[in-house]
């Protein structure tokens, strides 16, 4: 699980409402963000939607950028949990990486509040000046999609070339699933780009043969 994200056994009464209000916070936040985007969603645009005052909301969060982290955890969090369930028990590369891309793909096709969060948060790395508290938890997601490709190759493979192969996947379910949502008229958008998907898993396989040395005899 990426830090940021706390549990609590048995939590009294008081710490279930404050968890409560809390979810209720991120989950507007999380609608409006879809909606209007980062820039343009204020504190009290959230507090609105929200139902509760400012100060409820600095009791729960320090500052705005705090939100958008807190956001990003939680989805990241469930989004590599269902990648881990996806990808169990795969030992050959090209079944890892299209389970990869499969789990991301199934992840958000009904959860495209959650996806828009995915994408409006990886492309604020690539800026100049990006949001406090979005890159860690990322680093930490795509070191983990790293881990998982990792042990079906059989062979050693740079830091730096999982992290490529790992950008390569996210990068291209980012493009996918935009593309798709948007040109597609089908409820099921993987099966329509289904060759897509096919030709991106044999491309990294293919970069995956040529990064890594070939085994000594």
């Amino acid at each position: 699980m990426i830090e940021g994200s706390k549990r609590h056994s048995k939590p009294s009464r008081h710490s279930r409402r404050a968890q409560a209000t809390r979810d209720k916070l991120l989950d507007a936040a999380r609608s409006l963000f879809a909606e209007k985007g980062f820039n343009l969603t204020s504190i009290d645009d959230i507090t609105r939607r929200a139902d509760v005052g400012k100060g409820t909301f600095y009791y729960h969060f320090s500052s705005w950028d705090e939100i958008i982290e807190a956001l990003v955890i939680r989805m990241l969090n469930e989004l590599l949990e269902a990648i881990e369930d996806n990808c169990r028990n795969i030992s050959d590369p090209k079944d890892a990486l299209d389970a990869l891309i499969g789990a991301h793909i199934k992840f958000f096709c009904n959860r495209w509040e959650d996806f828009v969060l995915f994408f409006q948060s990886r492309t604020e790395l690539t800026l100049e000046q990006s949001y406090e508290g979005i890159e860690t938890p990322f680093v930490e997601y795509l070191k983990r999609v790293g881990d998982i490709i990792a042990p079906t190759i059989h062979r050693p493979l740079s830091p730096s070339s999982l992290q490529r192969i790992a950008c390569a996947v996210v990068g291209f379910v980012s493009g996918y699933y935009s593309f798709a949502s948007i040109v597609s008229q089908e409820e099921d958008v993987d099966n329509t780009f289904r060759s897509l998907r096919g030709a991106m898993v044999e491309s990294l396989a293919r970069f995956i043969q040529e990064a890594t040395p070939p085994l000594e005899k």
